[in-house]
């Protein structure tokens, strides 16, 4: 008796400690893309084609996910909950985060000031979370909320930053337009993913990752046809644009990882520190220099965590 009075709790813990891991290795992941990106550039430019590049990490999650699978049938067999073969009712829903997704990637600019702007997500994310989860935050989580995106904003700031309240009416649309985009892909990810909480998540995975290798497809199609038909598909490539998009193909994967065993609240605070931890390996790698306002950032944002976190527990 004791020891099946004991399992719930073993199942607990066990939960506890997927949801630590993949958030840690998404914030590693995350960390480490954008130090990939910045030295994927020649001259601050790509000198592949990004819609290849976008391509590939569908279709290298899709085959991490299918391989996943095979190993998880030859363990346990196939099940209802990790067999491919599926419903139109079941698939029909993935075309649209993957349509979003990468409308996403098409739209999102490299400008200091766009990048103060899109920090407008964790805002965004928090409202969505709100409707289409229905789950209530507590005041003391939206204030949480609140100074993770002040801190974030924060600590990105520099001496031109002051231009950003002079951006354009058209920039801030864009900049709540993408807010909207990225809430809206990120919390209906993890209203399918957990429509089916049975449903083996490498199952989910591949049908997303399907539909997002079909829309990249359309992308390279429409944006860069004739550059690859003549310059090739994998022109510009070196052995960092590789590691990018295994970085990026893992991220993804640990992203619905997250969503699955945690939420996209805990997404928004893994991918907040991970920006803080970019720009601190930034220093060794870069000679970055750490300003005050990112010290103070790095503060707002770590009470913003102890806030969420100390709330959440005592719920």
């Amino acid at each position: 008796m004791a020891a099946i009075g004991a399992m719930p709790e073993i199942n607990s813990l066990r939960q506890k400690s997927r949801k630590s891991f993949v958030t840690l290795l998404l914030t590693i992941l995350t960390s480490s893309q954008s130090i990939l990106i910045v030295w994927s550039k020649r001259a601050g430019k790509y000198e592949y084609s990004v819609t290849t590049a976008n391509f590939l990490v569908e279709a290298l999650k899709c085959a991490l996910s299918l391989a996943a699978l095979v190993r998880i049938w030859r363990k346990d067999g196939v099940t209802d909950d990790n067999r491919l073969s599926t419903t139109w009712d079941e698939v029909k829903v993935y075309p649209i985060p993957a349509a979003l997704y990468l409308v996403k990637n098409l739209l999102q600019a490299d400008a200091p000031g766009y990048q103060i702007l899109k920090n407008l997500n964790i805002i965004s994310t928090g409202v969505l979370y709100q409707i289409i989860l229905k789950r209530k935050l507590t005041e003391i989580q939206w204030a949480a909320f609140i100074l993770l995106c002040a801190g974030c904003t924060t600590a990105q700031l520099n001496p031109s930053s002051d231009h950003v309240l002079q951006t354009p009416l058209q920039g801030w649309v864009m900049a709540i337009v993408m807010a909207l985009l990225s809430g809206f892909a990120g919390v209906y990810t993890e209203a399918i993913i957990k429509k089916r909480p049975s449903r083996n998540i490498n199952v989910q995975n591949f049908w997303l990752y399907v539909f997002g290798m079909i829309f990249n497809a359309f992308a390279i199609m429409t944006q860069d046809f004739d550059a690859v038909m003549n310059d090739g598909f994998f022109h510009g490539y070196s052995l960092i644009t590789v590691l990018m998009i295994l970085n990026h193909a893992l991220s993804g994967i640990a992203v619905s990882m997250v969503m699955k065993y945690a939420d996209n609240i805990v997404k928004v605070y893994s991918t907040s520190v991970a920006m803080l931890l970019t720009a601190v390996v930034s220093v060794f790698l870069f000679g970055f220099h750490l300003s005050l306002a990112f010290f103070l950032g790095s503060i707002v944002v770590s009470v913003a965590i102890y806030l969420h976190s100390t709330n959440k527990a005592r719920r």
